[in-house]
């Protein structure tokens, strides 16, 4: 079997702080069968600047930017950066995560001339301190439930695909989805049973700083959480048609994250609590959960009116 060559390809927006160091984990890898196209969704800062700089040190890099006539996001960007590569097989990565040193090399040994993606762990690092967080699990007996209530994870950047295995999809990034951008592409990867690979080490580092997505939520942005939803919706709508798996566990997730949302909210005090508890209660009742919407209503009124009450609002 011949080498494979490897697209890797990151979008970007504003992170020329620290892209670099993503870029020269890339450029260390001990494999060399690689192409890294970087697509800019419209960076104000030095991103520009730097990139010139790689551009001119290897030319395996490519600079482009999101075209005008496409939606502004990192889905866009992917979907546009896969159009332009030339690789038999893909990694998306973030301008934030990095390469261990033999990465590359250690995926390209699991792949065979049957294998349509190849996942490895990552492990979560603080970019601030250094210190690792945590692992994710990639391996289950039950893939797609596993995956669809959270007890699996491969984040964006720990597959590495076949091209040909992606091109049988008509759509690959949801450009509407911002956050759960990575759980909606691989549920739908995975709804059409890929023969994957995997290597049960992390062989990425996947950092976490105050202004990545994943804190977005813990700090009830609205916005992320309104994406957060409508990803787990959508899938709902698809498993009704496709089976493998109960939609009613992705409804009854869905209640679960805006209860936990709506706590979290009168915890920190956010300006969004009204609004999470039409949804808290909403989703209970969708569900015929309505013990728990009961409690919510009485522990939510309670909360705002006396300052007590908080403890119904725990599972």
């Amino acid at each position: 079997m011949e080498s494979p060559f490897i697209s890797i390809i990151i979008p970007t927006y504003n992170r020329a702080h620290i892209i670099g160091d993503t870029l020269e984990s890339i450029h260390s890898q001990t494999y060399t069968q690689w192409e890294c196209i970087v697509v800019d969704d419209g960076s104000t800062d030095e991103t520009a600047s730097l990139m010139e700089n790689w551009l001119a040190k290897d030319n395996r890099f490519q600079y482009m930017h999101r075209p005008s006539q496409m939606n502004k996001g990192p889905n866009s960007c992917r979907n546009h950066g896969f159009s332009k590569s030339k690789g038999n097989y893909v990694q998306w990565f973030d301008s934030d995560d990095l390469y261990k040193p033999h990465a590359l090399a250690t995926y390209v040994e699991q792949i065979t001339e049957g294998t349509d993606a190849v996942v490895a762990k990552l492990e979560r690092i603080n970019l601030d301190t250094g210190i690792k967080i945590d692992e994710n699990n990639i391996i289950s007996e039950n893939e797609i439930l596993d995956y669809l209530e959270g007890r699996i994870t491969f984040y964006v950047s720990g597959p590495v695909w076949k091209r040909t295995f992606l091109e049988q999809h008509h759509a690959l990034f949801d450009e509407d989805i911002r956050n759960m951008d990575d759980w909606d592409f691989n549920l739908r990867m995975l709804y059409k049973e890929p023969n994957i690979a995997y290597i049960n080490n992390p062989l990425i580092e996947y950092r976490i700083h105050e202004n990545s997505l994943f804190q977005e939520l813990d700090k009830i942005n609205i916005a992320e959480i309104e994406s957060d939803i409508k990803a787990r919706e959508k899938h709902v709508q698809l498993l009704r048609k496709n089976g493998m798996a109960d939609y009613k566990v992705v409804q009854k997730f869905i209640a679960m994250r805006y209860f936990k949302f709506l706590r979290r909210a009168l915890y920190t005090k956010a300006g969004n609590s009204w609004y999470l508890f039409k949804k808290a209660v909403g989703s209970h009742l969708r569900i015929k959960d309505y013990k728990t919407a009961l409690r919510i209503i009485v522990g939510f009124i309670s909360y705002r009116l006396f300052k007590k009450g908080y403890n119904l609002l725990k599972k």
